[in-house]
């Protein structure tokens, strides 16, 4: 996995909503995420997600965990 990028499920615990609601949020551009090379899953950028979280004062779900977000 690229540096700076976590999966579309550590990004729905990082937000607190669920793959579903991630995955329409990508249909209509509210957050976009791009695919990882090797195997197609969605990669969703760490500074995309704390960007949205701040415009939209969404509240965490929990605090990210900084070493699952390094990976």
């Amino acid at each position: 996995m690229e540096k700076g990028y976590v999966t579309i499920k550590s990004a729905s615990e990082i937000i607190g909503v669920s793959i579903e609601t991630l995955r329409n949020w990508d249909k209509s551009g509210k957050l976009s995420s791009r695919r990882d090379t090797k195997n197609g899953y969605r990669l969703y950028s760490i500074s995309q997600i704390q960007k949205l979280v701040t415009d939209h004062k969404i509240k965490p779900a929990k605090k990210p965990n900084r070493a699952k977000l390094a990976d």
